[in-house]
């Protein structure tokens, strides 16, 4: 049984989190995703999330394709959680791409392309900014 890891915060759910779930998926048997939690997505962007870390892992968790998830509580564990979950290939998006070579020694490490024209960012740049016009 292939195992496939992928990580990621999946706040304000769109059609790029789709194709990367699936995507991720389909390299392997069963998909475990780390979603980071509120206070590691406060450290790397300096906000919060829209959705709180259970309403995102209840989003994730109740995925087809999406066999368990787990909190990620620190980008410095990312080792550790692929050694923790027998991971065998873990699945990026491609605006990480070479950053996680370092764990090439023991998992395969792909980086698939990301969704044009969609982003999480944006998204909530343009809810925020239209909020003020309603």
């Amino acid at each position: 049984m292939k195992r496939v890891i992928t990580f990621g915060t999946f706040d304000v759910f769109h059609v790029g989190h789709v194709n990367l779930l699936q995507r991720a998926a389909a390299c392997g048997d069963q998909l475990i995703v780390g979603v980071s939690t509120d206070a590691l997505n406060f450290s790397k962007k300096n906000r919060y999330p829209i959705y709180n870390q259970n309403d995102r892992m209840r989003i994730i968790n109740g995925l087809r394709y999406v066999n368990f998830c787990f909190e990620e509580e620190s980008l410095e564990l990312k080792r550790e959680y692929i050694l923790r979950y027998n991971a065998d290939v873990l699945v990026m998006g491609d605006d990480w791409a070479g950053k996680f070579d370092e764990f090439k020694d023991i998992c395969d490490v792909i980086y698939l392309p990301r969704t044009p024209s969609v982003s999480t960012t944006q998204l909530i740049e343009v809810i925020s900014s239209s909020e003020g016009n309603g």
